[in-house]
């Protein structure tokens, strides 16, 4: 694709060739990027633990980014976004919201998946007048069952990684089926097609903090999710190991206007493994 397809006017449709901006508030200089047409609801990607801007699969933010204005961004402490981790989800959703305000947005759609779609949930719960639909993907709610091994699975799955010279997240976010394999390793050249403005890995201490609020998290008493009153889309792989995928199937008969769609052969990365039929219910779910 040449680039006069990407850039129209002014309007980036390609995540592979969105700038990175920064916007400073609540003492944080957040880095994010903005793409896709200016009108309508924007949807903000909330991402997962360890991740940075280069960890969102280009075809989901591309598909989204066809029909909405899309925003990725680092949370305090992460990739190229100033100041230190929070050690809670409610601490990551607090600045969430400060990052939203800051551009100067009064409503959004909310995209959180793994860690994100923890933050997501706290935020519609905090700020329920910010968000107008939810998706969360490869997510669960707090004190969901298998959450608080999310430290010794990523502990395990990253010595696996170096043994076989492998990244973590083929194994983490794939099943080790041929399916699942295939897709891992297609996922993992997607995210390197950006070559220019590369963001700033996890520092390793930010990237244990944030496991120590998932962990926390994950042993929280339920909460009440029966006042969200928003529409959500939930969708994982059924066969998700880090956030056991039966946490999704609770979020979506918690949830009081719950939608569920879960891919067959495909773990913890299902909506990036099945990126054009979730890119499609996203939309439709989003454009009703």
């Amino acid at each position: 694709m040449n680039d006069s397809h990407e850039v129209r006017g002014d309007v980036v449709t390609s995540y592979k060739n969105a700038p990175t901006r920064t916007v400073t508030a609540g003492g944080v200089t957040f880095a994010y990027r903005d793409l896709g047409p200016r009108t309508g609801v924007p949807v903000v990607f909330i991402t997962h633990l360890a991740a940075v801007l280069d960890n969102w699969d280009p075809r989901v933010v591309d598909g989204f980014a066809a029909r909405h204005r899309v925003i990725t961004f680092d949370n305090r402490g992460v990739g190229a976004s100033s100041g230190s981790t929070p050690d809670t989800i409610q601490a990551m959703a607090k600045d969430t919201v400060t990052f939203i305000r800051a551009l100067g947005l009064e409503q959004v759609d909310i995209h959180g998946f793994s860690m994100g779609g923890m933050i997501a949930q706290v935020i519609v719960q905090e700020e329920p007048q910010l968000v107008r639909k939810l998706i969360l993907t490869g997510t669960g709610p707090a004190g969901g069952e298998g959450i608080k091994n999310v430290t010794r699975l990523s502990h395990l799955d990253t010595v696996r990684a170096l043994v076989t010279l492998q990244d973590p997240k083929q194994f983490l976010f794939f099943t080790r089926t041929a399916n699942g394999r295939r897709a891992g390793k297609e996922f993992l050249a997607r995210l390197k097609e950006r070559t220019q403005d590369r963001d700033k890995s996890i520092s390793p201490i930010a990237y244990l903090t944030q496991l120590k609020a998932i962990h926390r998290w994950g042993l929280e008493k339920p909460h009440d999710l029966s006042a969200i009153q928003q529409p959500v889309l939930v969708a994982n792989g059924d066969s998700d190991r880090m956030v056991p995928s039966k946490n999704s199937h609770d979020l979506a008969r918690r949830l009081p206007d719950a939608e569920l769609e879960i891919y067959p052969d495909a773990g913890h990365g299902g909506i990036f493994q099945f990126h054009d039929q979730f890119v499609k219910t996203a939309l439709e779910f989003l454009g009703r």
